[in-house]
């Protein structure tokens, strides 16, 4: 088994994932302290970890597959995520191997987490060149090109989310300006909506992308527009990235993925706009399989196929 930790600017997961089929056992989840200070947000992951090492299962645990939002350096062993302030170059497969002895650790950005996820067991199974993305508080991607999972050198490549969609755009917290995230992250459509005069209805919450969701249903069309702006930067995103390496699928998973034709409606519409050229015009939008699995499987499936010791 593969004790495989996803972490996130909302939550932190655990679970023990079988090495031959991939199923998440003994699921722990805890709110990701993302506004406190970097040491507060280690401890619940230390936290998750020592609620995995007490389950009788963990005597079978090989590795420790560890998937974080990004930009990471793997093979330093470092994170600084977008959404996470007080992580900057933080240790984490140090500080991990601390509570973990005598385990390789292996570290993977989210994006490429979710891409071995759905490769392995899948929307993305059986297609030798992928792109995959979370499409959640933040966005995240990942590649699999000619059958091979590639992280790039850093473990960073396929980080869709900062590449520029809109040259006049908001700047972003990576330094960047008109970056796809502050587009089309579930912060972003939920952002944008309430600047734009939406207000969720009675009972909704504090107004977040699955209430911009239920607004779009009911027909509001600041809730629509707010999707369809949203389905147009991915469009733009996938497209480009499909014409620079030359793409058979493309799999949507991560929270705002669940707002279902909502998101890839228009999203199938922009992209005939965009993929135009003969060799990305057949490019085939699906939604990911995995759902809230696809970070535990996928960090699990990237330590297993990890060179690592």
């Amino acid at each position: 088994m593969v004790a495989a930790i996803d972490i996130g600017g909302t939550k932190i997961a655990g679970a023990l994932v079988g090495a031959e089929d991939g199923v998440p056992l003994r699921r722990i989840q805890r709110p990701t302290p993302a506004r406190e200070p970097g040491e507060q947000v280690f401890a619940a992951v230390a936290e998750v970890l020592a609620q995995l090492r007490g389950a009788p299962e963990w005597a079978r645990v090989e590795r420790v597959g560890l998937g974080s939002a990004g930009p990471v350096a793997a093979v330093r062993g470092l994170v600084s995520p977008v959404n996470i302030a007080g992580w900057r170059d933080f240790p984490l497969v140090a500080r991990v191997s601390e509570l973990a002895p005598g385990l390789p650790v292996v570290l993977t950005g989210d994006g490429v987490a979710m891409t071995a996820a759905e490769y392995w067991q899948g929307a993305a199974r059986g297609h030798g060149n992928a792109l995959c993305l979370v499409v959640s508080t933040g966005v995240g991607g990942g590649l699999v090109l000619g059958g091979e999972l590639y992280p790039g050198p850093s473990g960073n490549a396929g980080h869709l989310g900062h590449i520029s969609v809109d040259f006049d755009g908001e700047p972003c917290p990576c330094g960047g300006r008109g970056c796809l995230e502050g587009i089309a992250s579930g912060t972003a459509i939920a952002r944008w909506a309430r600047e734009s005069g939406w207000r969720p209805g009675a009972g909704a919450g504090a107004g977040t992308a699955a209430d911009v969701a239920a607004s779009a249903r009911a027909g509001d069309p600041v809730a629509l527009a707010a999707f369809d702006r949203a389905a147009r930067a991915l469009a733009a995103g996938i497209a480009a990235t499909a014409t620079l390496v030359e793409l058979e699928v493309a799999v949507i998973g991560g929270g705002v993925a669940q707002s279902g034709e909502l998101l890839f409606g228009p999203l199938r519409t922009w992209l005939r706009q965009y993929a135009t050229l003969s060799f990305v015009r057949d490019l085939e939008i699906r939604p990911a399989q995995l759902g809230t699995d696809a970070g535990l499987v996928g960090a699990a499936a990237a330590a297993l196929w990890s060179q690592h010791p």
